[in-house]
């Protein structure tokens, strides 16, 4: 059983920011060979929140939401990362939702975008994302942008 928890960077304790930091580092520098500024500032803005997925006590999957005019004219999720652990269960699905559902319920109003890796499309489109625009490399890695627009359901 995944606990989902929401908070602000500072709210995290040493251990999780460790554990945060580590999950998206093994991620993608190590698993993808590609060396980025993991520490972006985005981290520290106001309005960015880590959505965290912990099962005994460790931290098996992540996503930052971000507030619109951060990344993107709207609401965002990056950092989508899950432990290659705990992976092939259906984790990264449910993290996906509780993304969205966090999202819609922070910024209602606004349709929620990501920077997905392209060959990640399908499972982005699985959770009501669209492709917006052409494929473009980022790190080396070709990816593009997707958006989701806030339906009723997520009102």
């Amino acid at each position: 059983m995944i606990e989902w928890q929401r908070m602000r960077f500072e709210q995290l304790t040493n251990v999780q920011l460790y554990q945060l930091l580590k999950l998206r580092v093994d991620v993608f520098v190590v698993e993808q060979t590609c060396p980025y500024p993991e520490l972006d500032n985005k981290d520290l803005a106001a309005e960015v929140y880590q959505l965290i997925g912990i099962k005994d006590r460790e931290i098996v999957a992540c996503a930052r939401l971000l507030a619109p005019g951060i990344s993107y004219p709207s609401a965002s999720i990056g950092r989508v990362a899950t432990s290659a652990l705990h992976r092939g269960g259906g984790l990264g699905h449910e993290l996906m939702q509780q993304a969205v559902a966090h999202c819609s319920a922070l910024w209602p109003q606004d349709r929620i975008e990501i920077g997905a890796q392209a060959h990640l499309e399908r499972f982005y489109a699985q959770h009501g994302f669209v492709k917006s625009s052409d494929t473009y490399l980022e790190d080396g890695i070709p990816h593009i942008d997707m958006q989701r627009d806030v339906s009723e359901v997520d009102r």
